[in-house]
């Protein structure tokens, strides 16, 4: 699989540490995809709405299923979480730029997760959309 591939077969991308401050690179990041068409889950305890949507304290309270969880976390924090797409069965696992837990991606990978790391997925989106 590749980045163009998660990112056109995805529909549903759960941001785990998205913060309601509109000057967090989370929240514009997730405004972003928001407004590309994908459908933007928080995850994040200390918040209880970010644009427009409920916010869970764990990917496993997420009702729905989830494609990609995008972590917007200090690399030392992301072990659980991947653990948690694990076992929620997410697609992908999208570390942002500056997180980077190889140990975290060879389990996600082992586990069959699509595993992209240390890579802005704004960033990304726009490159494929300038390369149709």
């Amino acid at each position: 699989m590749t980045i163009r591939e998660i990112l056109s077969t995805s529909k549903t991308v759960a941001v785990v540490g998205l913060s309601s401050r509109k000057f967090r690179a989370s929240y514009g990041v997730s405004q972003y995809m928001q407004d590309q068409g994908y459908r933007v889950i928080p995850v994040n305890p200390n918040e209880r709405e970010v644009l427009g949507e409920k916010s869970y304290g764990t990917l496993e309270e997420v009702p729905e299923k989830i494609d990609i969880v995008n972590i917007f976390r200090r690399s030392d924090q992301v072990m659980p979480i991947v653990e948690s797409a694990i076992r929620i069965g997410a697609r992908a696992v999208w570390m942002q730029e500056d997180v980077i837990n190889e140990e975290a991606a060879a389990k996600a990978r082992a586990a069959g997760l699509f595993v992209v790391m240390d890579t802005c997925i704004l960033k990304e989106h726009r490159v494929m959309l300038f390369e149709d």
